[in-house]
């Protein structure tokens, strides 16, 4: 049983006047060139910020960027989100050249209410990864209270989300955390029937953990993508050069007489898009059936299958989605995954995807409002559903000593 925010606070049980609070944010935003190109996680951030700057906090925020090896890959600055925040919050952002300075400490006592403090790319420090208490130390103190709203970095033990809230007393998350929780959480309590999990990307290995745990709360799954050749070709039927994992070909088979004998159902493709090789678009066709031919490897479902998935994604009461059904970077191999996109979006039920390519794919499709919740972690979802302890939301919780 999940329980997510137990023992937990929020940023609505401070009182925030007057106090430096330390906002760890997720701004891990893809760029290109120094722009960026996706800013979905700096709008999941606003809320937590402007709530703290209208309750009158003095503001120091921390976000990671990439994973820059020096100081010197400059190319990881946040410099561009500094800019965009500042547009987005109407608000003067100081961008801290040296996380692990006294730079925050002599800005802060003539911080206006209109200007925040953002420090540089975290992982610019060595201390960052290593979950350094020396480098969290030098936070602590200039900072009040801490609030990690960081979803999508809570699953690593780096020292602003674990070792910081570890010297402080005063902790709690933000709002997009408080949300991504609750959202997952109806995952697994009470969820609305039919549940469907729809299961895509490239690797059975990668899931297996998450379908273990959903395999008794979910009413069914579909599963699409490079992964389903593993779990077709574990039943005998040809799949020719498609990408399998050969030493889960045991754990597919069983996981299907598993999911039939709980009278669950599983559905899996019933036709490809095939062709000669991941980037050969003229040699692209739909199968006839289920079979590949030797010399081709499948990169999409097909028509019927896109059929099949979404007649049963109308009737769904709970969807979870994680994992394209192929290559949908290139727009001549999308059409499986932008049309299961349209019948979750299409459906009533309460439609949560998983973040990373899955959340990629739902903006492609164009279908990214018509979701319940896209979350902002990739890794740091799927560890929580399949029951992980995310260091940087336990490290906030406060027991009760008997």
């Amino acid at each position: 049983m999940a329980n997510g925010l137990k023992g937990i606070k929020t940023v609505r049980d401070f009182e925030l006047a007057g106090k430096v609070v330390f906002l760890r944010l997720d701004l891990n935003v893809p760029m290109e060139n120094g722009k960026i190109t996706d800013e979905n996680r700096i709008t999941a951030s606003l809320p937590t910020i402007k709530y703290c700057m209208e309750q009158g906090a003095k503001l120091v925020m921390a976000s990671h960027l990439g994973r820059p090896k020096t100081k010197d890959d400059t190319e990881f600055s946040l410099e561009p989100v500094a800019k965009r925040l500042q547009d987005l919050l109407n608000a003067e952002v100081i961008l801290v050249e040296e996380p692990d300075s006294d730079a925050p400490k002599h800005l802060l006592p003539s911080l206006k209410p209109n200007q925040l403090i953002l420090l540089e790319n975290v992982r610019f420090e060595e201390g960052e990864t290593k979950d350094s208490i020396e480098f969290a130390q030098k936070i602590a103190n200039y900072s009040d209270i801490y609030i990690n709203d960081a979803f999508g970095a809570s699953h690593r033990a780096h020292a602003t989300i674990h070792a910081l809230p570890s010297v402080m007393k005063d902790k709690g998350i933000g709002f997009l955390i408080e949300k991504e929780i609750t959202m997952l959480d109806s995952l697994l309590q009470n969820p609305k029937r039919p549940y469907i999990a729809v299961m895509g990307g490239a690797k059975v290995s990668d899931k297996i953990a998450v379908i273990e745990r959903l395999m008794d709360v979910v009413d069914g799954f579909i599963v699409g993508g490079a992964m389903a050749y593993t779990f077709l070709k574990a039943q005998g039927l040809p799949v020719g050069k498609s990408l399998v994992e050969n030493d889960k070909l045991k754990y597919a088979k069983e996981m299907i007489e598993r999911i039939e004998a709980r009278n669950k159902t599983i559905l899996l493709p019933v036709d490809h898009v095939a062709t000669k090789g991941i980037t050969d678009t003229a040699h692209a066709h739909v199968t006839n059936d289920v079979a590949i031919a030797e010399d081709e490897l499948g990169v999409d479902i097909g028509p019927k299958t896109i059929k099949n998935f979404s007649a049963a994604l109308r009737e769904a009461g709970t969807i979870f989605w994680n994992g394209p059904m192929g290559i949908f970077e290139n727009p001549a191999f999308a059409k499986g995954t932008f049309g299961v996109a349209a019948a979750i979006a299409e459906s009533d039920a309460v439609k949560i995807v998983g973040g990373g390519d899955s959340a990629a794919a739902a903006e492609a499709s164009g279908f990214a409002g018509k979701m319940t919740h896209i979350s902002t972690g990739g890794g740091a979802s799927l560890e929580y559903l399949q029951g992980d302890k995310l260091p940087g939301l336990e490290i906030l919780r406060t027991r009760i000593r008997a």
